[in-house]
């Protein structure tokens, strides 16, 4: 699959085009959006996320029109995974809901910065040793078991922990504990000082960094296509700020979206290692021969298992808290507020899914609105 400069440079500005025209349209007049406007745009991103792969298979055929929708149908279920955290970061900073648009919106622009760094440096490690595969089915295969083991069900929450880039920023650069509408910077007492809008708009975006550990090793094992591995990434992203919205308290039905997700990270773990196996060049395995009883998982086995275990993962789900009757709050807004009014970390959210997913009240030292 060879692909052009030009459609490289056509798809990056394309993206960036989708960006700047959800920030104009929707944006950048703060207000929470209804679950209409949500369910509409969301349809609209995976209506382009689709068309955009019928294209792809038309120009470049079954094979890798199969590879980008097993890749975005993966990718979007982890980044529904991330919707968690991205929920309790909302919470922690007691962000108000008229501004975590803008919010979401920046962060994301963030994380696709980072992630397309991901990306590159993962198709050079890739195009030079093909043992990396070892080392991507490895650590796939751990997160997997690690993610199956976690608690789901406990009603503790977890400590918010900061990551370094964050702890810098707050060291570096004056801040301020008030919000100023959704600016990002204010002045007070004559010092030009960041808002806590900038903080969390950084949150956001590294912490993504954490997620794309597990999602690029994920899709690379679905395709060796640096340019499947980039647009899958872009559309499981873009329509991300419109699905937190829509979802809101439905994340908290999805009690078994983790062992669903850990489920598929493991098969495509497994997936990598017979890869790797299949091309070894180790010389002190097999004398540095492929090892030809590894099999080779056909795409559509991997569309077919992806999509399976993600629709009884959801099913299960439903069934279950419909079962046990648990109410579901709208997006962490508590009962008889104001829309648009502050949520405080009193009213936070369960830490489900993910490892290290994090929740918890404010500590001492960090910025409430």
């Amino acid at each position: 699959m060879g692909v052009p400069l030009w459609v490289w440079a056509v798809t990056v500005v394309g993206s960036i085009a989708l960006m700047v025209f959800d920030f104009y349209a929707h944006v950048r007049t703060p207000h929470e959006p209804s679950f209409k406007e949500s369910a509409v745009w969301t349809g609209v991103y995976v209506a382009l996320a689709v068309i955009f792969g019928v294209a792809l298979t038309l120009v470049w055929g079954t094979g890798h029109g199969g590879e980008y929708f097993a890749g975005y149908v993966t990718e979007k279920s982890l980044s529904v995974d991330n919707l968690f955290v991205f929920l309790i970061i909302m919470t922690r900073f007691a962000v108000p809901r008229i501004y975590q648009q803008k919010v979401l919106l920046v962060g994301v622009a963030i994380a696709l910065l980072l992630r397309g760094l991901f990306i590159a440096a993962g198709a050079a490690a890739i195009a030079q040793f093909s043992w990396v595969f070892y080392l991507f089915g490895a650590f796939l295969i751990y997160t997997a078991v690690k993610l199956a083991r976690e608690d789901h069900d406990s009603e503790e929450p977890e400590e918010f922990h900061e990551n370094r880039l964050l702890r810098l920023v707050r060291r570096l650069v004056p801040s301020t504990p008030e919000y100023h509408g959704d600016r990002l910077t204010a002045r007070e007492g004559g010092r030009r000082l960041v808002t806590p809008m900038l903080v969390v708009m950084i949150a956001i975006g590294s912490t993504d960094v954490l997620f794309a550990l597990d999602s690029i090793p994920a899709i690379f094992g679905l395709t060796k296509e640096p340019y499947i591995v980039f647009t899958t990434n872009v559309f499981a992203l873009l329509g991300l700020r419109q699905l937190y919205f829509l979802l809101g308290g439905l994340l908290r039905r999805l009690v078994y979206l983790s062992e669903g997700l850990a489920i598929i990270l493991g098969f495509i773990g497994v997936k990598l290692v017979l890869e790797a196996l299949h091309t070894n060049e180790l010389p002190f395995l097999n004398g540095g021969q492929h090892v030809a009883w590894a099999p080779e998982i056909p795409i559509w086995l991997s569309l077919t298992i992806i999509l399976g275990t993600l629709t009884v993962a959801t099913v299960a789900s439903l069934l279950k808290t419909r079962r046990d009757g648990r109410a579901v709050p709208v997006a962490a807004v508590p009962v008889g507020a104001e829309p648009g009014s502050e949520v405080g970390p009193e009213e936070g959210v369960r830490a489900a899914s993910a490892v290290g997913r994090p929740s918890g009240s404010a500590g001492p030292d960090e910025p409430t609105a």
